[in-house]
């Protein structure tokens, strides 16, 4: 079975960011994620809809 969340630096990773940018994103509530005890995890459905959202609203912003 394939693993379907991510971790900080597997997020940042995927993004093509630093770990400090997904801290700082999960800080101000910028990107959907949920915390497992302290860990703190991105499910990669959610942020593949997430990446949809922000490419619509770049698009409709111009």
């Amino acid at each position: 079975m394939a693993r379907r969340t991510m971790t900080v630096n597997d997020a940042a990773e995927y993004l093509g960011v630093c770990t400090d940018t997904i801290y700082t994103m999960v800080k101000q509530k910028q990107i959907p994620h949920f915390r497992l005890r302290r860990r703190i995890l991105f499910s990669q459905e959610t942020i593949d809809a997430w990446i949809r959202e922000q490419e619509t609203n770049q698009i409709e912003a111009m």
